[in-house]
């Protein structure tokens, strides 16, 4: 991009198709240094031009530039950086100059030998003289969504790869943008953190252009992820309909540093341009490779309340091998944990050890699963809409009939609730064995547990929304006082939370599975931190295990994981506990 000083500057987004106005300041005000500038004696890296038509964005061409450092040798993995809106970065008389700054802090070995790629953003072209093409710049950048991290790692890395030696490091990739590529770097490294640990925004749009006014709360409440982050901005950037820059810059800064996370935040007096980052960049680079090749750490320990629960050190272990359709987690007095393998029409019990046995296998399609007071297994048999018992030899005894259900829970006298998805029905079956609709309607009512008190029982939605429901409960085992109580986060364009299981601890914590990952609400419904989900599918089913209650045993796909924690849980069938007042 090239702009011009006056009272008013007009950034022309020539891709994105959109004109922006904003008071800025003078090429002079933010000069670019010596590193900016071919220096005597500095091998100069060679650019070459590419074009790519994508799968992941249909349609899309674009055009992409790739700057190989003169020390570059193939035998030795290269550190790689990627830049988005590449034609601006790969000009060598622009406002950054990718390949002179590289040359320059490469020779000096003031950043590792690093392949640049620089690409721009897609655009489907035009079918005739009389039609636009269409700008997928915004698609692409603003989106807070692994769709370009999945376009990086699946099409533009494999294919550079194939000319060049590439490390696989994260701690040796980095990405960068400015403005919506700026917040896209971000992005991409905020969802793939096991593959992208390095960043520099400048001028990046954390805005609601697509939803990326949201991070700033996202980055307080997930578990900390392990990627550094260079941020850039002027007092003077946009303020339009989508939002202020700087303050959502501001934002985003303050969240970063709050979590913990390795980040510096450059502020000037400028608008929205890249004069002020152009003429930063040595030092960015400088900055964000000081101490390669070091991986990123996360803190040990933060003010964000997740680190009430996780553990550090302690991630997410996959336990046993690749299953079917799972569904029903729970566990029991001495911590076994149970699921059932639908497909297979099987029960699988996991020992203290992480070792799986096979409990029983012709169940019927089970699904549901709860431990009940008698110290029995009972199931939710699909295929024969039936809730079943199991003795500890996995002798089965009919419960109920007439039940189509998959999520069932079971109080300390046995009493039984379960819901009914499809007719939006939540039943109450009493140890008399006479059941009853305790509420007629609650569409999609899928997920139950009972609170430590046994107070309450809440109840998550397998539908659009994302709220979770609590009903007070009477001493009949009626319902009462039905509220969407607790507010849950949903994926950037999924318009579903797909909220399922649940678990409780000890403190009242309220954890839900779901596709953002395991989300953890205090007393007051509220959202306090989130778990990331332990592989790039939503968390369907959780409970706490283990001999001490602390492990939390997670469903992922047709896989089962586990992770230790500072929580304890609480299991239904036992003695209700109070537990601590909530903070308000």
């Amino acid at each position: 991009m090239r702009f011009r000083c006056g009272a008013l500057l007009t950034i022309v987004l020539l891709l994105a198709g959109i004109i922006l106005a904003q008071p800025g300041r003078c090429a002079e005000d933010y000069p670019l240094g010596p590193d900016s500038q071919p220096q005597p004696g500095v091998p100069h890296g060679d650019v070459t031009h590419f074009t790519w038509t994508s799968k992941i964005f249909p349609g899309t061409v674009r055009d992409y530039w790739v700057y190989v450092p003169k020390q570059y040798d193939p035998a030795k993995p290269a550190c790689v950086m990627i830049f988005q809106d590449g034609g601006g970065f790969q000009d060598v008389h622009g406002q950054f100059r990718v390949p002179v700054v590289f040359d320059n802090l490469i020779y000096k070995k003031e950043m590792p030998i690093t392949i640049a790629i620089m690409i721009n953003p897609g655009v489907v072209p035009a079918d005739s003289p009389n039609a636009l093409p269409r700008f997928n710049r915004s698609y692409e950048y603003d989106a807070p969504t692994d769709q370009y991290a999945r376009f990086l790692l699946e099409e533009i890395l494999p294919e550079v790869g194939k000319k060049y030696n590439l490390t696989k490091d994260p701690a040796g990739r980095a990405l960068c943008g400015a403005s919506s590529g700026g917040i896209c770097a971000f992005t991409a490294a905020w969802e793939r953190p096991d593959q992208f640990s390095k960043v520099i925004s400048f001028i990046g749009s954390f805005t609601n252009l697509r939803g990326g006014h949201a991070y700033p709360s996202l980055i307080r409440k997930y578990e900390p992820r392990p990627i550094r982050v260079f941020m850039q901005d002027g007092t003077a950037d946009l303020n339009i309909y989508a939002g202020n820059w700087y303050v959502g810059n501001m934002d985003v800064a303050s969240a970063l540093q709050f979590a913990g996370y390795d980040i510096k935040f450059v502020v000037g007096s400028g608008g929205h341009s890249g004069q002020h980052g152009g003429a930063i960049l040595p030092d960015a680079l400088r900055w964000l490779w000081r101490d390669y090749p070091a991986p990123i750490r996360t803190l040990a320990s933060t003010p964000q309340p997740v680190m009430e629960v996780i553990l550090p050190g302690e991630d997410w272990q996959q336990v046993g091998g690749e299953y079917g359709t799972l569904g029903g987690l729970t566990a029991d007095a001495e911590g076994n944990v149970y699921f059932a393998d639908t497909e297979k029409s099987r029960i699988y019990k996991i020992g203290a050890d992480g070792g799986v046995t096979l409990f029983r296998e012709g169940t019927g399609g089970a699904s549901g699963l709860a431990l009940g007071p008698d110290g029995r297994l009972y199931a939710c048999q699909s295929a024969r809409k039936r809730i079943v018992a199991y003795d500890g030899t996995g002798k089965e005894r009919v419960i109920a009939g007439g039940v189509n259900t998959n999520h069932l829970a079971i109080n300390h006298r046995g009493e039984i609730y379960y819901t009914e998805p499809r007719t939006g029905k939540i039943w109450f079956l009493g140890t008399n064995v006479r059941k009853r609709v305790v509420e007629a309607d609650l569409p999609g009512a899928s997920g139950l547990v009972l609170t430590p008190d046994q107070s309450l029982l809440l109840v998550t939605l397998g539908g659009p929304g994302n709220l979770a429901y609590s009903f007070h409960i009477q001493p009949d085992g009626s319902l009462t006082d039905r509220q969407p109580y607790f507010d849950l986060h949903i994926p950037y364009g999924q318009g579903v939370s797909g909220a399922e299981g649940m678990a409780v601890d000890t403190q009242g914590r309220l954890y839900v599975a779901s596709r953002a990952g395991v989300q953890v609400c205090d007393q007051a419904g509220r959202v306090n931190g989130i778990l990331s989900n332990p592989q790039r599918t939503p968390t369907t089913q959780i409970v706490f295990g283990g001999p001490n209650r602390d492990t939390l045993y997670a469903i992922t796909g047709g896989r089962i994981f586990r992770r230790k924690t500072k929580a304890k849980g609480v299991l239904s069938f036992e003695e209700p506990i109070k537990p601590p007042a909530p903070r308000l």
